[in-house]
């Protein structure tokens, strides 16, 4: 038995780092599970799309599918699990990518798998960030991070980048705050004059993002004022794992309802 394609699903952005950043981390999945066969699709902007990427998929099938005896043939079916690569549930993950994935082809059995985050994983490519730019885990204590995120107009996808910033503060932060780059408030210069004012020693900005564009250059821009600005999580080994720990997650069997 095949397992089931896993197919990343990106956003896709006009900035050519983007597209480059996704690609690196479909290659470090790739190389962590050579089993898995690994497909990428964008929402827009970049190529494949994600209904390019369905319709060939569709396309082996339907050539992969037995002869019936008697001349007919029988329509071949692909599994696939579409992974949104994405750090909260939002409005891709709600509505854009159901509706792009309902459209499939007929010949695909399609699972939505759970998005990236939260996850400790990510907190730890937080961390790898911070530390390849330059802190130390000796500098927790009298650092203040601001983790900043993209923005939604979402009230759960905030609540979740609220919730994970409390979360990180325990693990030995002098202080953490969220920030946002649109949508929602305080902005990143927000957050970082905040940390200056409650008086820790240093302040470094960790954008929870995936890969570089524009939200995150305006996140880059607030972070001005830090001492500290960490890359984007990019093909992080720990966001690798994520990936195929959801798609672990998502190639379960589904369990049956209870009373069927």
């Amino acid at each position: 038995m095949h397992r089931p394609v896993l197919l990343v699903v990106a956003h896709g952005s006009r900035d050519p780092r983007h597209a480059a950043t996704v690609h690196a981390l479909v290659r470090r999945v790739r190389a962590l599970r050579p089993d898995v066969r690994v497909e990428t699709g964008f929402l827009d902007f970049n190529l494949p799309s994600v209904q390019g990427v369905l319709e060939s998929l569709a396309e082996e099938a339907r050539r992969e599918a037995p002869h019936r005896g008697g001349g007919g043939r029988r329509r071949g079916v692909r599994d696939v699990v579409a992974l949104p690569l994405l750090l909260t549930r939002a409005f891709h993950a709600k509505a854009d990518i159901p509706a792009v994935l309902a459209d499939a082809p007929p010949q695909l059995r399609i699972r939505q798998a759970e998005v990236l985050g939260p996850s400790p994983l990510l907190l730890a490519a937080l961390e790898r960030r911070l530390y390849e730019a330059g802190l130390s885990p000796a500098d927790k204590s009298s650092t203040g991070v601001v983790l900043a995120s993209a923005g939604s107009t979402d009230p759960e996808a905030i609540a979740v980048i609220a919730d994970i910033a409390r979360e990180w503060r325990h693990t030995g932060w002098c202080a953490v705050r969220p920030a946002f780059a649109s949508a929602s408030l305080p902005r990143t210069e927000d957050a970082v004059r905040e940390l200056r004012a409650l008086g820790c020693a240093r302040v470094a900005v960790a954008p929870y993002v995936l890969a570089p564009g524009f939200l995150p250059d305006r996140i880059a821009r607030g972070a001005a004022e830090a001492d500290v600005l960490a890359g984007v999580l990019g093909p992080a080994p720990e966001v690798a794992r994520v990936l195929l720990e959801r798609y672990d997650a998502a190639c379960l069997p589904v369990p049956a309802a209870l009373g069927a």
